[in-house]
């Protein structure tokens, strides 16, 4: 049995997984290679049979998201460490070595991401995770080289190791028996920041995540779900919320809870007056989502640690008030 896993979730992703498999198989001689194939109703199985037959095939019964996707494909793999894929993303020579090196090295680090480019301007960082995550008091996520909607130039600026609050579920390192330990993902999220919510839950755990820039993939980022479509708004607003009200300390539960629904009204406005009506109705429905959800998730909290989550109070304040559009302006990142 080799080492690490390579674990790649798919769902009518057949032509994604045409145009990114051969890089992984090609770079990755140290790895098992699997897809999980949410139920697809493409050509997916039949392609993965005959045109990759080195790939490992985990089918599961129905289309179950991201989180569940991946709880059910996962429980069958028995390699040390995984590495969760998206089905979009071109890795390179020499990605897993890195990120194995840390992992035999470093027993308490549970978590990696490596530095994520963009596939389409490779230049640059990509949204989703750049060169690793971070939230604000409120919940908002953020990362080196990517706040809100500006990229960073990738100018090497962020070659280094460090800890960082979450990983991107984009491309996510993860140790088999620290994934067991935690339930992995919450399946109540069905997709998009439950890999957020893992890392929460992994820190109040005393693990450590990091963030290795001598890794690099490429990804290209709204391949499944475009950042356009009111259904991204409606899982990201939902599931940030559930999230706080899972992690978040007590003594600060109930306070930020309120702030953040008064922040994201204040984006429902944002988007009225942009024309963005959809997305606008997401919020509204993301809000009565969560709380039909609120019971479930007050249930949910574990012995939440009563430390630091944050590096900034607000990300908003910083990016739309201050105008501070990169990472090193805001935290004098050298």
């Amino acid at each position: 049995m080799k080492k690490i896993a390579v674990v790649i979730l798919n769902w009518n992703g057949v032509s994604l997984l045409k145009q990114f498999l051969p890089s992984v198989i090609q770079y990755s001689d140290e790895a098992s290679i699997y897809v999980i194939d949410n139920n697809s109703t493409d050509d997916s199985i039949n392609t993965l049979k005959e045109d990759f037959p080195s790939v490992n095939i985990i089918e599961n019964s129905g289309n179950f998201g991201f989180a569940k996707g991946y709880n059910e494909g996962l429980k069958t793999i028995k390699e040390p460490y995984l590495a969760l894929v998206n089905s979009d993303i071109e890795v390179t020579e020499n990605w897993l070595q890195p990120i194995i090196d840390i992992f035999d090295a470093e027993p308490k680090t549970a978590i990696i991401q490596p530095k994520i480019l963009d596939f389409k301007n490779k230049t640059h960082f990509e949204y989703a995770g750049a060169a690793g995550g971070f939230i604000d008091k409120y919940g908002f996520p953020f990362c080196r080289g990517r706040i809100f909607e500006t990229l960073e130039k990738d100018n090497n600026q962020y070659n280094d190791v460090i800890n960082i609050f979450w990983a991107s579920g984009a491309c996510f390192f993860i140790k088999n028996d620290i994934y067991k330990e935690l339930n992995g993902f919450d399946e109540d999220f069905f997709a998009h920041q439950e890999e957020i919510d893992l890392c929460w839950r992994a820190l109040n755990n005393n693990h450590i995540i990091k963030y290795c820039g001598l890794s690099t993939v490429y990804h290209v980022g709204g391949a499944t779900l475009s950042i356009q479509n009111p259904k991204k708004t409606y899982l990201n607003f939902r599931n940030s919320l559930c999230m706080l009200t899972k992690n978040l300390p007590k003594n600060k539960l109930f306070i930020i809870l309120f702030i953040r629904l008064i922040l994201d009204g204040i984006a429902g406005i944002r988007f009225l007056l942009q024309g963005k009506f959809t997305h606008v109705l997401a919020i509204i429905k993301a809000h009565f989502s969560f709380y039909r959800m609120l019971p479930k998730y007050i249930k949910k909290r574990r012995s939440i640690k009563n430390k630091e989550y944050y590096i900034t109070n607000s990300i908003i304040y910083q990016y739309f008030i201050l105008k501070k559009h990169f990472f090193k302006e805001i935290f004098n990142n050298n």
